[in-house]
């Protein structure tokens, strides 16, 4: 008999559909990952790995020198510094609250957090494989993906993405 959710799935839109991979995704490494990470923590360790790199430390430095310091502002700040202190307590990051360029905070990936962030890139592509995806799913997602990132990037410059 087939799963009773295959006829709901074969009639979804297609945004339904990206929600459904990605959730699978992240199911998939938050199974078989080594330590227990919420999958909000996942996005997070990749994003320290972003930021630590010169670029974008640049950028997130600029921003935040011309941020308006209001209360929301600090609000979000103590927020992602919170998140951000959960990673480090597993051991995952290490967080300079007084760094000397600028920032009210910086963060930098540990050997283990790299250790990591290897494990989930190889879970992903063992999900990929486990799932089928081929080269010409590849190209479709590539297209996609080029199609559509403008959207959130614009969108995060607009707002002045800092943390």
């Amino acid at each position: 008999m087939a799963h009773p959710h295959i006829k709901a799935i074969e009639n979804m839109d297609a945004a339904s559909w990206i929600g459904i991979i990605d959730e699978s995704k992240t199911t998939y490494v938050r199974d078989n990952l080594d330590i227990h990470l919420h999958e909000s923590q996942l996005k997070l360790l990749k994003q320290v790995k972003k930021h630590e790199k010169p670029h974008h430390k640049k950028i997130r430095i600029k921003q935040y020198e011309k941020a308006e310091k209001t209360d929301l502002f600090k609000l979000h700040e103590e927020l992602y510094l919170k998140s951000y202190r959960k990673l480090a307590k597993k051991g995952l990051i290490e967080i300079d609250e007084e760094p000397e360029n600028g920032l009210p905070y910086d963060c930098s990936l540990t050997d283990k957090g790299i250790e990591t962030l290897e494990e989930i890139s190889r879970l992903e592509s063992e999900w990929e494989d486990f799932i089928g995806i081929n080269d010409a799913d590849r190209d479709a997602f590539k297209r996609l993906a080029l199609n559509s990132f403008e959207i959130s990037y614009n969108h995060k410059k607009k707002l002045d993405f800092i943390f």
